[in-house]
């Protein structure tokens, strides 16, 4: 399972890279395969071509850091698409440990801060996303998800299964581009974990445009951002958004946040009277 997670992170990146991108003539003709042909990726890396086959293949499970910086340079990874492709590499050679089942657990300090934080909109996050705890308009934002049973409910489920959720984001694209590689980089700290593959494999069935984004293989650590809502109780609302992570980043509360005094920050408290009255 960690070599194949692997050789699709290279398939897909590699597909992504045009000849031209790393000083190759693109060729007359048409090309069966989008990207660079795998002797193509191979000489820019200086590896051999039977050898970067066997990576693609799952066969070859110990690259070392050097083959690695070098397919990370011919692939033209950022910082983050770096680390998961070492990540992958060494779950694949069994260099990481099996983690730990994930904490799932909801502190009562985290409940404080949760009802402390209100009017903002806070939720207790699971490292895919299910929502552990909100305070009332954590769930009231992301509207009509308290009509989904308890344990249905998760954030990145709602945003391509939910019906509500294409209107309710300003770019819903973006924001579901961005949770899918989110989604990526948990998938690189453990590929056999069971929670991660069961949403994934869910979500694959149920959207197509869930499919195609993870196909794509992009990794984006969540941080901090502005989101824009289309709020069918508030209307139009800007909101600061930041992530506080646990030690082991097995949880994570989700706050989204807006200056005193400002017209999102009034909305926040219209958003808190529709949470109370349950609309």
């Amino acid at each position: 399972m960690s070599s194949t997670a692997l050789a699709a992170f290279l398939r897909a990146r590699r597909a992504r890279v045009r000849p031209e991108d790393v000083g190759l003539p693109a060729g007359v003709g048409l090309r069966r395969t989008p990207g660079l042909r795998r002797e193509e990726l191979a000489a820019v890396a200086g590896v051999s071509v039977d050898y970067y086959i066997r990576l693609e293949q799952g066969k070859e499970t110990n690259p070392s850091s050097a083959v690695l910086g070098a397919l990370a340079g011919a692939l033209q990874l950022d910082d983050e698409a770096r680390a998961h492709l070492f990540a992958l590499a060494d779950h694949a050679a069994r260099r990481r440990p099996v983690r730990r089942r994930p904490d799932r657990t909801v502190t009562a300090g985290m409940r404080m801060l949760l009802e402390n934080l209100r009017p903002c909109p806070a939720l207790v996050l699971s490292r895919t996303c299910d929502v552990l705890a909100a305070n009332p308009e954590g769930l009231a934002l992301y509207h009509g998800l308290a009509g989904w049973p308890p344990a249905r409910r998760n954030t990145i489920r709602y945003m391509f299964r939910h019906p509500d959720a294409p209107a309710l984001f300003a770019d819903w694209q973006a924001a579901t581009a961005g949770a899918v590689a989110d989604l990526r980089t948990v998938h690189a700290t453990d590929p056999e974990a069971l929670d991660v593959a069961a949403l994934v494999e869910e979500l694959s069935a149920a959207s197509p445009e869930f499919a195609a984004l993870w196909q794509r293989h992009d990794v984006q650590h969540k941080t901090g951002a502005r989101k824009v809502f289309h709020h069918p109780a508030v209307g139009s609302i800007s909101l600061a958004w930041e992530v506080l992570r646990s030690g082991d980043g097995s949880t994570r509360i989700s706050v989204h946040q807006a200056a005193p005094g400002t017209p999102d920050h009034d909305a926040l408290s219209l958003l808190a009277i529709a949470a109370d009255a349950g609309v």
